[in-house]
């Protein structure tokens, strides 16, 4: 892997895009001061994700940006973007080209990006590491950081030698393994707190549980009697109430039928009825005593007359053949009134009752002896006046016959019609007789069909408070078992061996069984209100949760006991890995820093050597050993000087860059930015370090900011970069390997 190229856009002093090529394995950076050369190694701090604004000679994100200037605007953003070749795969990513490209905004926002995909800066950080990369560190040293290897303490220096030697993905590793610990520690706190928390509520609901679980045997219990129960009557009550409300259908309708027959019949009698006779039988019956009454009166006027006749006639035969003496005559004037008394007796005879008749015939005897007892009757002699009288009387005779046959025949006449009528009543007589036998017949019906219904309602009254005691139970059971009582429609009833009960044998069941099944139910609710627990499992379910959910954090906090112990065990690993490689790498490291030392200063000696690092503890008051740092000691030649502080300006650049080569040899890094580290060497001085730094690209791309001709010299590749009246730095680029060929 090499550095490919760079390209700056808005980053500092660079406000348009630049873009800078690395093809030699020396490129070299020159140009006046404040022209903005060191910008470019800042820009590769800032790219590879350097999280320290100081170390790039600024305050805040918004100073790496173009600030503006009398010609040029400033920008909004500044970004840097920078190609590795990847063919041998150092970075571990399966692309023969990586880009790496950080931006910033002026709100302090970053972006980072991965062959155009944004990614983490710990994704960055990652993947630069495996390849000894790191934003900080040796293989990037700034103007004026020469020395800063020097003036480092221990702690430090320890951690850009771990750098250098490429221990940095260790310490990531490390790091993150002690982020996780803590981490883990406080869920560890988190976990137990909550356990400490839930365990009174726990121990309560254990209590209760074990009620409620007796209350669940006595539900199940409940649950099962329920659905026999609800099962058998819903069936009982359905089937038998089909059964009757059928059964009801046809006698009902029957009824209604009679009832209307019933109507008919009562309505014809009703028209049919009389209290005696009908109006034209009355009517009848009076012209036909009218009829006899003038019959009757003709006859005696007939007999009458024919009594005078006879009378007359037997007088008048007697005158003429009785002897010439008589004993004596009566007189015409009391027969006269005999004949008026008799007459005005006879005048009351006016209806057909014999003891009046016989008690006026009585008068009239009377009347007569009496008439026959009074003296002397007066002979005289009446033939002719008799004569005279029977010719009239038989002349009133023909008239009496006359009109007695016209009695006759009109009291014939209405005798018949009082027949017809008689008759016609009678057949009426007859058919009301019928209706009557019609209507007994309907009523008995009427009652029978009446008390066939009544018993089939009082089956239903039964059934009906049956079916209510049904509805009141299933209302119930959903109380006390919820949804679940309804699953009596699914369930199949079974006898007491176990086979499955029909139909038929549930309704023709006695009653009295499921009575008792009934008082079963009842003593079971009874156990069930003793327990006084509600919602049974609901209380188990939320306990089973809560006891769960115990376990499961009894178990979180089993492994993360275990995570805690493997964390520990790795973190302990890391730390026996990293200071073994870091005590190997010193060692390798201190016998390069005394070769570059000595050809740099012609003799003397370097070292580095381990030490311990004490801090003061948060909870301690005394000071404990947590890590070892590193101590440089030097020997010049010719001199007494031991001790980093006795060393000249120039005797510290040449240290500093025997010990930052030394690093670089060790385990060379893919590239090594230099920013004028060479500014404090003389001639001699400057050739010595153009051997080092040509052995150096041997195995580093080397990038050097410089003003030194003789580092200049050992470059490929030249970069000039100016600066105009704008502001704005310039790149200029020669390579002098072309250069060469077309001046030969």
């Amino acid at each position: 892997m090499y550095l490919k190229e760079l390209t700056i856009n808005g980053f500092k002093s660079f406000a348009k895009k630049s873009e800078l090529k690395f093809t030699a394995p020396i490129t070299s950076i020159v140009g006046p001061n404040g022209s903005g050369k060191s910008n470019i190694a800042e820009s590769f701090r800032f790219v590879l994700g350097e999280q320290s604004v100081k170390s790039m000679r600024g305050k805040k994100g918004e100073d790496l940006i173009w600030g503006g200037s009398e010609k040029v605007s400033r920008g909004n953003r500044a970004s840097v973007q920078v190609i590795f070749d990847n063919k041998n795969r150092a970075l571990a990513l399966d692309f023969d080209e990586v880009k790496i490209e950080r931006t910033v905004h002026r709100d302090g926002q970053n972006e980072y990006k991965l062959n155009d995909s944004t990614v983490r800066l710990k994704d960055v950080h990652e993947l630069l590491a495996n390849a000894n990369i790191g934003s900080t560190g040796h293989h990037i040293i700034s103007q004026g950081e020469a020395d800063r290897v020097l003036a480092a303490g221990p702690k430090e220096r320890r951690e850009m030698i771990e750098d250098a030697l490429g221990l940095k993905v260790y310490q990531l590793k490390k790091h993150e393994s002690e982020r996780k610990l803590e981490k883990t520690k406080e869920n560890i706190s988190q976990v137990e707190s909550l356990r400490r928390e839930a365990a009174p509520h726990l121990r309560y609901m254990k209590k209760q549980v074990e009620k409620a679980e007796r209350s669940l045997e006595v539900q199940k219990e409940l649950k099962l009697k329920y659905a026999e129960y609800l099962k058998r009557e819903d069936t009982y009550v359905a089937f038998h109430f089909d059964r009757l409300t059928q059964e009801r259908v046809a006698p009902t309708a029957q009824l209604t039928e009679v009832k209307k027959k019933l109507e008919e019949v009562k309505t014809i009698l009703a028209k049919t009825e009389e209290v005696e006779e009908s109006a034209d039988l009355k009517s009848a019956e009076a012209t036909l005593a009218e009829a006899t009454k003038v019959r009757q009166v003709a006859e005696k006027a007939h007999s009458g007359i024919e009594g005078q006749i006879s009378f007359l006639e037997r007088r008048i035969s007697a005158a003429v053949n009785k002897p010439a003496e008589t004993d004596g005559f009566i007189k015409r004037s009391a027969l006269e009134k005999l004949v008026s008394g008799i007459e005005s007796e006879t005048t009351l005879l006016k209806d057909d009752d014999v003891s009046v008749l016989k008690n006026t015939l009585d008068e009239l005897v009377k009347k007569l002896r009496a008439f026959l007892n009074e003296g002397k009757v007066e002979q005289v002699d009446t033939t002719e006046a008799d004569k005279k009288e029977l010719s009239e009387l038989q002349s009133e005779l023909e008239k009496a016959t006359v009109a007695l046959e016209k009695a006759r025949h009109d009291e014939s006449r209405v005798q018949e019609k009082l027949a017809a009528l008689q008759t016609e009543q009678q057949a009426e007589s007859n058919k009301n007789r019928e209706a009557e036998r019609d209507m007994f017949a309907l009523i008995n019906e009427q009652r029978e069909l009446e008390l066939k219904v009544k018993n089939i309602d009082s089956e239903l009254a039964v059934l009906n408070r049956d079916r209510d005691d049904f509805k009141q139970q299933l209302q119930e059971a959903v109380t006390l078992l919820g949804q679940s009582a309804t699953d009596y429609f699914t369930y199949e009833v079974r006898d007491e061996a176990g086979q499955s009960v029909d139909e038929d044998q549930i309704v023709s069941e006695d009653r009295s069984k499921q009575k008792n099944r009934q008082f079963e139910l009842e003593k079971l609710k009874i156990r069930l209100e003793e327990l006084g627990v509600g919602a049974t499992e609901d209380l188990v379910k939320e306990y089973e949760e809560a006891k769960a959910r115990d376990e499961f954090l009894a178990k979180e906090l089993s492994d993360l006991e275990e995570s805690v112990e493997n964390l520990k065990k790795l973190i302990v690993e890391m730390d026996e890995k990293l200071h073994s490689q870091f005590s190997a790498g010193v060692e390798r490291i201190t016998k390069e820093f005394h070769s570059f030392f000595t050809l740099m200063f012609g003799g003397g000696s370097a070292a580095l050597k381990q030490v311990e690092i004490k801090v003061r503890s948060d909870d301690e008051e005394e000071e404990k050993a947590v890590q070892t740092g590193v101590e440089l000691e030097v020997s010049l030649p010719n001199k007494r000087v031991k001790g980093l502080e006795m060393l000249s300006g120039g005797e510290r650049a040449l240290t500093s860059i025997a010990l930052i080569f030394a690093m670089s040899q060790v385990n060379p890094p893919p590239f090594i930015i230099l920013d004028e580290t060479d500014a404090a060497l003389d001639e001699a001085n400057s050739r010595r370090y153009g051997d080092m730094i040509e052995a150096l690209a041997k195995k580093s791309q080397l990038v050097l900011i410089t003003h030194n001709r003789e580092t200049m010299s050992r470059a490929g590749v030249l970069y000039g970069i100016t600066m105009g009246g704008d502001g704005v730095s310039k790149t200029l680029s020669v390579q002098f390997e072309e250069a060469a060929a077309v001046a030969k």
